[in-house]
């Protein structure tokens, strides 16, 4: 049996991956002057930081470093324990090739470091679905290998749908300019966010008004959906859970689907999009 582990930007609760035995790697974010650890809801208070950034507290984020990936690495390198890690995108943190480097000190020491890495290409519960879809395969008995080939082959069809409420997180992130943001803001205009096949976020669309925007990322998820029966969708939401449920209906109304599950989007992610962020994540044919 092996070890998946994970980092906290696949958004699944602390409680989600202590059931399913998946250890993971915390985020840090840094608001007002404090560091905080985003440890999943462990101990992190997610309603007091989306106050503070509803007050217009701007929070920056860490990506993990190469010496905590060897501390986090080394434990299991000295017990011969061999390690799934499936990461945050490449395509949105640096903190990836920071593992590799990690793994490739590691080799300096030790003859064997049974450590596979998957760069997931997605955020959030898109990351999400496929450490939970890693755990499925370890359960029916995949090895390591098998499990590694699945994810590669298969991380191209999760698909993320995303719309922000407020645009100011994206101008400062630089994702628009300052006048896209204050104009889009005087004219109502919700920006439609997906993720592309090198894991960057990227501006597809935009509409007039928050209903419209959510019935948008309803609509495309359903586009290319694949086994809806079978498969669970996710929504992470960054406080207003009103909107995830109003989202979740329009998605049981529109087609039979096995389930689905809404979950707090979690600080590290909701320092980049804002307080109102949707996003619906599912599997689908290749983005």
């Amino acid at each position: 049996m092996y070890q998946i582990i994970t980092d906290s930007c696949c958004d699944l609760p602390y409680e989600v991956l202590e059931e399913h035995k998946i250890a993971f790697i915390p985020m840090f974010i840094t608001l007002d002057g404090k560091e905080y650890v985003d440890d999943l809801g462990k101990s992190f208070n997610q309603e007091d930081f989306l106050e503070k950034i509803k007050e217009g507290g701007q929070p920056s984020t860490t990506q993990i470093n190469v010496g905590r990936y060897l501390e986090y690495f080394k434990e299991y390198a000295d017990k011969n324990i061999s390690l799934l890690y499936v990461a945050f995108s490449s395509g949105l943190s640096g903190s990836y090739n920071s593992a590799r480097q990690a793994i490739e000190m590691l080799k300096e020491e030790y003859d064997e470091v049974p450590i596979h890495i998957v760069d997931s290409k997605a955020a959030s519960l898109g990351e999400g679905i496929l450490v939970l879809e890693a755990d499925r395969l370890r359960q029916e008995g995949k090895s390591i290998e098998e499990t590694v080939d699945w994810l590669e082959e298969n991380k191209g069809k999760v698909h993320s749908w995303v719309t922000v409420n407020d645009l100011k997180h994206l101008e400062r992130g630089g994702r628009i300019s300052k006048t896209a943001a204050a104009l889009g803001g005087l004219l109502n205009v919700k920006p439609i966010i997906n993720v592309s096949p090198e894991g960057k976020l990227q501006n597809v669309d935009k509409v007039r008004g928050r209903n419209r925007a959510l019935k948008t990322v309803v609509d495309e998820t359903m586009k290319t959906i694949v086994a809806p029966l079978s498969q669970t969708i996710y929504i992470a939401y960054a406080g207003d859970k009103e909107a995830a449920e109003k989202v979740k209906e329009q998605l049981l109304e529109t087609k039979n689907v096995k389930g689905v599950i809404c979950y707090p989007l979690g600080p590290t992610i909701t320092s980049h999009t804002g307080y109102g962020c949707i996003a619906v994540f599912s599997m689908g044919i290749t983005r």
